[in-house]
């Protein structure tokens, strides 16, 4: 196929109906690249001969050496198919695992994905992660089942084997979708039967319980992958040939006169044709029938494999004719069977055809995108599109209508920024001289010339100009040297980011401002803050947190390694935008109404785990590592940095791939500099115990060994300092350093369930504490949905479920805070009678006036607790499974104090109106008194909402307190039998038995803990 032309692409992104957006999606080396390469060489950017070799869409080196996609990558492809044109978006997505942050961004921006499954392999760990990914996103997939030559080449099976195979590798992949389709229907009904709750008078008369699941009354048919449906193909990208049973179905019904239709529901299955009668019937396993998938289609490509790869001349040369296919005379000749296997089967059955007609008829357009996927986009977190506001909710028709007119609002997602060279940007590129840049560098080198003349003969060189004067060259003028060459240079070999985004609504046009939402923005907040009807130029509306104002500057057509100018860009296209790296970290939502919402967070599958620590190897160049862990931040949507409190930067990646991925580009394009990299920094976890029961032998501790035990928990408990006190039972007694509060904290571990119910559910954690901290600022700006309020109350009762016993009774409705980061696997206890308050009290919002009055104060107990549950007591690592109990919080002398300073106050102020402004009062003067030993008295600040402003000689109160509960924690930890928790990583590994003394060692030098293994039945795979 001839090339496209810039002018053809921009024409059919017009036509929003033509528009597929698609991804590829994989396991790691099932095919995808191959796949895409074929597609690409269908519109002759590449060679077909090229296809599977030249590996296009991995435009990176280290792509190229080790075989695999890192990143994801957008091509724009054209296709006719019955007097229609189609735009083809093709995105190409990694399938190791270290990069499924890749596939995240990938499936945000598309309508439709293809699914290949490896013939030989079948569904593989990560096949089932980007299937249920594509699942979450709302977006329909097709299936291709790649490498079938395999099943021919390397298995050696029959026609029969390799159809019943291919069954079995459908219904596994059939019974995952139909996993994901049950369990979206249970949470279904589970919503109705809450809302049934809420309002029980809905329904009158009889109640009769329906114990039906809704599975029955459901539709799902159109969701599972079958050939006879159209959503699934049979290819091998490597030799270039595909199929659909439809192309075979249209040259049977010619040939035998039975309908298309009855064989494109007959051709898979257990249907047999009786030639006789011209009918088609049941397989009749007794009578060893062969299916019609196996008749007419596997057994003519299995004979033409048998006659290529056996080097018969006579039968290929008759296959050929039969199919009326013309091979070149290099191609027959040629000594290899790949050659002349893709040579016949690239033109009897072209994949490219087979894919990309599948792709146009059943993958939907822009237009097509459903309510309740545009519905799940606009709401984060626990908000339901009803509590959005109208003016967000009225946007929801944008979407749906997916319009190009001028009124049209702009929406736009930014799924990832990526880096490329500068040179690369159409705007840097050499381009023709023109007539007057030619006489200047003509002009130049004379010049040049002349200088070199006059330094030979030792004189400054005179020439004339145009008017006839005489002019003194400056050789320092016409070329910079030294310094400015090397700035010159270092601009020309900077990274420009460029945005991989999708225009959901409106036309992106070059220089259009356009807002700039971060996730975190609300539209609510904004419609507070502007009045109603406001009118200002975008950048002139009042600051509003988590927005920007932006000016479109660039818009880039992606095609695969290049990139080409766009002046405007319609609805429902895959677009690239320069010109953001200032304004988006790694993903954000841009639009021309302040009142759109911020898409959803990306939905990552892995999360990093490998920390390294990286340092510069000259200490001078620490500049340019800083500037390049951010370049490097802002270019991978996965990739972590942290710098430690001593210093260190931490680089957290998601694997060992990811890492090396992210050094090579830390020293060779973003920070340029020879760096020094630590060993992986493995997570550990602090956690207390019970007392033990056994000794180190495993033998039962007796009465001698308990005494030895006793004392030494008393030699422990000596090392702490005075002034604390510790009982028997590990109740940590500590005062602040005023001796104005006193606390009473003790540690207890938390069973291993409770442990694992903390961790499975942060994010609801961190949707309570995003609730009760707007719900305490006075900003009720959230909602609560009924679903948030019964998965909070699901949590609740999980947790009394598992805490049960004497020492836990009435925990649940005491636990003040988790930690660390107000969501992690620790709670803090508050069993104080002085004072009461609860986590559950934001959500339920019912907090005393007790808890409002003391708020501030109780906040620094809480972020005393987060400090110490964030780095614990024997090597600073967080804690886990540990839970802290407040028993006593007496404030009796602070509430004296504070009482007698407002005293002393009133009292100097009337002393003060007496005397005028220029005279001291002597009763502020006899008040002060000292303090705990404290020469200093207390400073009085203007509090705010009850808060005790007191200072002394220690610093703030509240400070002292945050100090102190700290403290209080770490020594009621010490007192405890401790625990240091190694991470251990879950993967299953997949080898062939000639490699399995190998695959041993390697998990030795691991650590790694083998739990199970099995091996396949038709490969000797582990």
């Amino acid at each position: 196929m001839v090339l496209n032309s810039l002018d053809k692409m921009i024409q059919l992104q017009k036509n929003t109906a033509n528009i597929r957006n698609i991804c590829v999606l994989a396991h790691v080396d099932h095919g995808k690249t191959t796949l895409a390469d074929c597609l690409i060489s269908s519109n002759g950017i590449i060679s077909s001969r090229l296809a599977g070799k030249l590996r296009y869409m991995d435009s990176r080196e280290d792509e190229q050496i080790r075989g695999i996609t890192m990143k994801s990558s957008a091509i724009s492809l054209h296709y006719a198919k019955d007097d229609e044109e189609y735009l083809i978006n093709l995105i190409d997505s990694p399938g190791h695992v270290d990069f499924s942050s890749e596939v995240s961004t990938a499936v945000r921006i598309c309508d439709g994905c293809i699914i290949v499954v490896d013939a030989v392999e079948g569904v593989c760990p990560q096949t089932q992660a980007v299937l249920r990914q594509a699942w979450l996103e709302n977006i329909r997939p097709v299936l291709v089942i790649n490498k079938i030559d395999r099943l021919i080449v390397e298995l050696k099976f029959t026609p029969q084997e390799a159809y019943s195979h291919l069954k079995n590798i459908l219904e596994q992949i059939n019974a995952l979708t139909g996993t994901l389709f049950t369990s979206k229907v249970l949470e279904e009904r589970a919503e109705r039967e809450t809302e049934s709750q809420v309002n029980p008078h809905s329904e009158q008369g009889e109640q009769v319980y329906d114990w039906s699941t809704g599975l029955e009354d459901t539709d799902d048919s159109h969701l599972y992958f079958s050939p006879d449906q159209g959503n699934v193909v049979f290819t091998s990208a490597i030799d270039g040939w595909g199929f659909g049973i439809e192309h075979f179905a249209k040259i049977y019904s010619q040939k035998t006169g039975i309908r298309k239709e009855v064989l494109l529901k007959t051709l898979w299955g257990d249907y047999y044709i009786n030639m006789k009668a011209k009918k088609i019937m049941k397989v009749d396993q007794a009578k060893g029938k062969k299916p019609l998938f196996v008749q007419l289609i596997l057994e003519n490509i299995w004979s033409l494999y048998d006659a290529v790869l056996k080097k018969d001349k006579e039968k290929i040369d008759k296959i050929v004719t039969s199919l009326g296919l013309k091979i070149g005379a290099r191609e027959a000749r040629h000594s290899d069977p790949k050659v002349q296997i893709n040579a016949i089967c690239s033109q009897w059955l072209p994949i490219s055809q087979a894919v990309l007609a599948m792709v146009c008829q059943k993958l939907p357009s822009p237009l097509d995108i459903t309510a309740e996927r545009v519905e799940k986009l606009m709401c984060a977190g626990s908000q339901t599109f009803d509590s959005l506001p109208p003016e967000t909710q009225a946007l929801k028709a944008a979407f749906m209508k997916c319009g190009s007119e001028d009124t049209a609002p702009v929406i736009i997602f930014v799924s990832k920024m990526f880096a490329v060279d500068a040179k690369a940007l159409p705007q840097n590129k050499p381009r023709p001289l023109t007539p007057e840049e030619i006489a200047e560098r003509r002009e130049r080198a004379r010049r040049r010339h002349a200088e070199k003349l006059a330094a030979a003969q030792g004189q400054a060189p005179v020439e004339p100009t145009q008017d006839g004067s005489a002019l003194e060259a400056s050789p320092k003028e016409e070329e910079p040297k030294g310094d400015e060459q090397q700035v010159l240079q270092e601009g020309n070999d900077q990274e420009s980011f460029i945005a991989f985004a999708r225009v959901f609504s409106g036309v992106a046009r070059r220089g259009k401002k356009i807002f700039v939402l971060g996730p975190k923005y609300s539209p609510l907040e904004f419609l507070q803050r502007v009045p109603l009807g406001f009118s200002a130029p975008l950048d002139g509306l009042p600051p509003v947190p988590h927005m920007a104002c932006c000016t479109l500057e660039n818009l880039y057509l992606l095609m695969g390694r290049e990139l080409e100018d766009l002046e405007e860009v319609p609805p429902g296209n895959v677009l690239g935008i320069g010109g953001l790296q200032d304004f988006v970290l790694k993903s954000a939502t841009l639009c021309t109404l302040p009142s759109c919402p911020p898409f959803i967070p990306l939905n990552f599958e892995a999360t990093p785990i490998v920390r390294v620590a990286v340092e510069p190897k000259h200490p001078s160049e620490m500049p340019q590592l800083v500037k390049g862990m951010k370049l490097l931040n802002q270019a991978d949507p996965c990739v972590q940095i942290l710098i430690q409190e001593t210093g260190e930067h931490v680089l957290v990646t998601a694997g060992e791939v990811h890492l090396q991925r992210c050094l090579d580009d830390l020293k060779e394009r973003f920070a340029k500099i020879q760096i020094s990299v630590s060993e992986p920094i493995i997570p550990f976890r602090e956690t207390i115990t019970k007392p033990p029961k056994v000794d180190m032998v495993n033998e039962e501790i007796g009465k001698q060994q308990k005494v030895a035990v006793i004392h030494q928990t008393k030699e422990d408990q000596s090392k702490i300092p005075e002034g604390i006190q510790v009982d028997s039972d590990g109740l940590v007694t500590i005062t602040t350093p005023n001796k104005l509060a006193t606390l009473c904290v003790r540690a207890m571990p938390l069973p291993e369930e409770v442990t694992q119910i903390l961790e499975e559910n942060s994010d609801l954690i961190r949707s309570m504490e995003q609730l009760t901290s707007s719900l305490n600022e006075g900003k009720n700006t959230q909602v609560i949905h009924q679903k948030t309020q019964e998965k909070i109350g699901e949590f609740k009762g999980r947790l009394e479920q598992h805490l049960t016993g004497r020492k836990w009774r009435n925990t649940v409705d005491q636990i003040w805070s988790f930690g660390p980061r107000k969501c992690g696997p620790n709670i803090l206890v508050n069993k104080s009678e002085d004072f009461q308050n609860s986590v559950w009290t934001g959500p339920d919002g019912k907090a005393s006036q007790e808890a409002n009055r003391y708020r501030d104060l109780s906040n620094s107990i809480v972020s005393g607790f987060q400090l110490a549950t964030l780095s614990g007591p024997m090597c600073e690592e967080p804690l886990m499974g540990v839970c802290f109990v407040l028993e006593k919080w007496d404030l009796s002398k602070f509430e004296e104090q504070t009482a007698s300073d407002k005293q002393n106050q009133k009292q100097s102020d009337l002393v003060d109106m007496g005397q005028g402004e220029g005279e001291t009062s002597s009763a502020g003067d006899e008040n002060q008194e000292v303090h705990n030993g404290c020469s200093e008295p207390f400073e009085k600040r203007p509090s705010q909402k009850g808060e005790s402003s007191l200072t002394d000689c220690y610093g703030p109160f509240s400070g002292q307190l945050i100090a102190t509960m700290k403290e209080a924690c770490r020594y009621a930890l010490q007192v405890k039998p401790q625990r240091l928790m190694a991470a251990m990583y879950t993967c299953d590994i997949m080898a062939t038995s000639d490699v399995l003394g190998k695959e041993g060692k390697v998990k030795t030098v691991r650590n790694a803990l083998k739990r199970r293994g099995n091996s396949s039945e038709n490969l000797k795979y582990m």
